[in-house]
């Protein structure tokens, strides 16, 4: 799994989701602002490295409850919109989430 990759793609979804539900234009608020840094340092420092399996399939759950829940919401809301807003990155995510690891 490119971790490039996956930061950018939960950098989309994250955007996606604060347009819709907080409307602040092209810059995120505050709340998603810090879930996209705490998600983003979830990833570099996955013990996983490069080889790391996509979050629903990881054994090790790094993020806190709290956190992990706002994760959850933005991915149920942005999951399904990612395929027309930003395709391939949608179609990596889920070839990848069919890795076996």
């Amino acid at each position: 799994m490119n971790l490039l990759r996956e930061k950018r793609t939960i950098a989309v979804m994250i955007g996606l989701y604060c347009r819709h539900h907080h409307g602040k234009g092209e810059t995120l608020c505050t709340s998603c602002t810090s879930l996209l840094e705490y998600a983003t340092r979830r990833i570099d420092s996955c013990k996983f490295g490069p080889h790391k399996p996509v979050c629903a399939k990881c054994t090790i759950h790094c993020y806190k409850s709290d956190m992990r829940q706002q994760v959850r919401q933005v991915m149920r809301f942005s999951g399904p919109r990612m395929l027309y807003r930003s395709p391939y990155l949608a179609i990596c995510h889920i070839i990848d989430s069919w890795r076996k690891r």
